[in-house]
């Protein structure tokens, strides 16, 4: 995103920032200083690339123009603590292994931070802000996409006290005193855009699956629920076309979730396709793989997992059950041993993840 609008911008381009992932800067940008940080915990390097945004974006007037580029991940990568940052990394980590939904995290997130829930956009004031959007969040609410810092805030006080409670989060008196604190409502100053979602990934992904033969089924692009059920979910459907006289292919968008219980090693998309393959056993022809779209599935190396109808049977040949990897969270383990790990390396985007069931047949010629 940085790169490309600093190739249209050209002259007009002044300074900028870009803060991404580890490994995710692709060479030098032209008057855009590039800084790689911590996701999905922030770290000292996401409050210094952050505060290099603040700088540039401090004192301008009301004949600047901000270009905000903004896509998931930015809820770590984009950060101004409130409250002491160990704590703030302690608080996220909770957030994410309880389960709970994307704009429950942020609902949580923006009241803890400087920057987020529409006060970057003052802090750019009265300069014009114009944000780009990736979304990551079904349904493309823009208060929560990396929790809104250029967006009015549709969330509430009462919401984020409500979310602590029912995960029944460990926060400070000072952190729970700014989650009492209201966000902006109104911003006068910003123009946003989406310019990608998952309903665009389900969509490429539906075309790539018709040009290889497949004829492709767009299930939902709303998916939400546990991974573990998602795969479950794939699998009966697999075994309603056993008897296809065509090749089939049938595509889940979204993000499912994973409640961490174990100590294992994994993510939620390589635990949707291990869930598959014990459903998809010995189905003639017949895989499931998912993939997160940014090339990063959870704090992997792998984008996501693959597996067919004689994944389970490998896996047993080596004394690994997937009942038991599914309830250490230890799907990488046993997908690197299978030879079901996705390693793609960064994408450049992030547009949620898509999970796809393929039924292959072969054509029948008269």
């Amino acid at each position: 995103m940085a790169a490309t609008a600093a190739g249209i911008l050209g002259d007009r381009l002044q300074a900028g920032v870009c803060v991404t992932k580890y490994e995710h800067v692709k060479g030098d940008i032209p008057k855009i200083m590039c800084y790689e940080a911590g996701h999905p915990v922030p770290d000292e390097n996401s409050f210094r690339g952050t505060q290099a945004a603040l700088e540039l974006a401090g004192n301008l007037n009301r004949e600047d123009t901000v270009v905000f580029l903004l896509s998931g991940g930015g809820s770590s990568l984009f950060e101004k603590p409130l409250t002491d940052k160990r704590e703030l990394a302690d608080i996220t980590g909770q957030l994410l292994a309880c389960g709970a939904h994307i704009t429950e995290i942020n609902t949580v997130r923006k009241r803890l931070s400087a920057v987020k829930g529409g006060h970057f956009a003052q802090i750019c004031a009265p300069a014009r802000v114009y944000a780009i959007v990736l979304s990551d969040i079904l349904g493309d609410p823009l208060d929560m996409i990396a929790s809104g810092p250029a967006y009015p805030d549709g969330s509430t006080c009462g919401q984020a006290l409500a979310v602590v409670e029912k995960y029944r989060l460990r926060l400070s008196s000072r952190a729970l005193e700014l989650l009492k604190e209201e966000t902006p409502k109104e911003l006068d100053n910003v123009e946003t855009v989406v310019t990608g979602s998952v309903k665009d990934l389900c969509l490429a992904a539906a075309q790539a699956c018709e040009a290889l033969g497949y004829r492709p089924f767009i299930l939902t692009d709303q998916l939400c629920c546990e991974a573990r059920e998602a795969g479950s979910f794939l699998a009966s459907i697999a075994k309603t076309h056993q008897d296809a006289k065509e090749s089939l292919a049938f595509l889940a968008g979204g993000e499912t979730i994973v409640h961490l219980s174990g100590t294992g090693k994994g993510g939620r998309n390589q635990e949707l396709a291990l869930a598959a393959a014990e459903g998809i056993f010995g189905l003639k022809d017949t895989a499931v793989f998912s993939i997160g779209s940014d090339g990063t599935d959870g704090p992997t190396d792998a984008a996501g997992g693959y597996c067919d109808g004689h994944t389970k049977e490998c896996l047993r040949a080596l004394g690994i059950e997937i009942d038991q990897v599914l309830r250490e969270h230890n799907a990488y383990m046993a997908l690197e041993k299978a030879g079901g790990l996705i390693k793609t390396g960064a994408t450049g985007t992030n547009v949620n993840d898509v999970a796809v069931l393929l039924i292959k047949r072969e054509m029948l010629t008269i």
